[in-house]
């Protein structure tokens, strides 16, 4: 089985996870802190936050060496996914290079003919496990291959 990452295993990022249990211990943290790690869709936004912290007169020194560690986690784990992503582009196999758009197509079809067999046929029923598990791939599906191609766009324009 392949090694999950924290994002797949927890549905969140590192830094965001810290920032709540700093707010569930009762530490005081900005809202606009908090704002900023829900809407992070890349390594410039995990920038942007960390130079935040450090400038947040709030968090203590321990606090912010502790975010900031998070932080660096979370950018190494994006980091690693953006080589992976890019080195199957790199390779000569049509499979490695179409695998993603082409489990998008199949968990969409696979999608529409559950929608359209259960609402034509009167006994088609699904169990609610498989649709559970199809719900879980698509939104992970949906979620990386559309959130990835903009953190791609985004960097491309941020080179530049």
């Amino acid at each position: 089985m392949a090694k999950q990452s924290y994002k797949d295993k927890n549905g969140t990022t590192r830094i965001g996870d810290a920032l709540r249990w700093l707010v569930a211990n009762g530490k005081k943290v900005a809202p606009e802190l908090l704002g900023l790690a829900g809407n992070i869709t890349g390594i410039e936004p995990l920038k942007i936050l960390a130079d935040k912290i450090n400038s947040d007169k709030d968090i203590s020194q321990i606090d912010k060496d502790f975010l900031i560690k998070e932080i660096e986690f979370d950018m190494i784990e994006m980091q690693e996914v953006t080589k992976r992503w890019t080195s199957d582009n790199a390779a000569d196999s049509f499979m490695t290079k179409n695998i993603r758009p082409l489990v998008l197509a199949f968990l969409t079809l696979t999608l529409f003919i559950y929608i359209v067999l259960d609402s034509s046929i009167g006994g088609f029923n699904i169990a609610p496990q498989w649709i559970d598990l199809l719900s879980s791939l698509l939104l992970l599906v949906y979620g990386g291959y559309f959130g990835a191609r903009s953190a791609e766009k985004i960097v491309k324009t941020w080179k530049k």
